[in-house]
């Protein structure tokens, strides 16, 4: 049995212990973009506030990830796509604000404090996606998803190739610490300033 970092009590109580302290700070920090982003999805189409949809986690659990809506409400429901399509009709204008800057991606703060999700992790498949997995590819939920990590910061909309996605989680995993999250995180700040990679 292969055995990496986050398999040790001490490591899992100190990746959970950060991101429950930067997760509550994040989301004091960010609280006032998240109101106005509210308001203005809420008034500017018709439709729920926050966007659910169900993703595979931790040892193949599903949880409802969020998402500040980003799409026309029947979109919305229907969609059922892996990767982002460039200039899709079906998002609204404050839709394509929230998401070149991914303020959509907030609520997934509070995935964060109920334990779905970490700041830092692999990314969460559709259950459509995981259907399709071939047993391999199930190492990578071998650790909670994250908002970020080595796929966002590595070029995101631009590696289209799962298999190299999977490589990115399985290297992360294997060399995981709290550095390493750290750098992803720093890296994070600079992608999404700088719209690096996004679509």
């Amino acid at each position: 049995i292969r055995r990496v970092p986050l398999s040790t009590m001490h490591n899992k109580f100190a990746k959970r212990a950060m991101d429950l302290v930067l997760g509550t700070v994040a989301l004091i920090i960010f609280s006032p973009v998240m109101l106005v982003t509210a308001v203005l999805v809420k008034t500017t189409s018709k439709g729920p506030l926050i966007y659910k949809q169900e993703r595979v986690g931790l040892h193949n659990q599903t949880f409802q990830m969020y998402k500040f809506r980003s799409m026309e409400v029947q979109s919305a429901k229907s969609e059922k796509r892996a990767w982002t399509v460039r200039d899709d009709p079906r998002v609204t204008k404050v839709g394509r604000v929230i998401r070149k800057t991914s303020i959509d991606e907030l609520p997934q703060l509070f995935n964060i404090l109920k334990g779905d999700m970490s700041l830092v992790g692999t990314r969460p498949p559709t259950v459509r996606e995981f259907e399709q997995y071939e047993n391999r590819h199930k190492r990578r939920l071998s650790m909670r998803p994250g908002i970020t990590g080595m796929w966002q910061v590595s070029g995101r909309s631009n590696i289209n190739d799962f298999e190299d996605v999977v490589k990115l989680d399985c290297e992360y995993i294997d060399n995981w610490s709290l550095l390493l999250d750290i750098k992803i995180l720093l890296k994070t700040v600079k992608v999404v300033l700088t719209h690096e990679g996004a679509e």
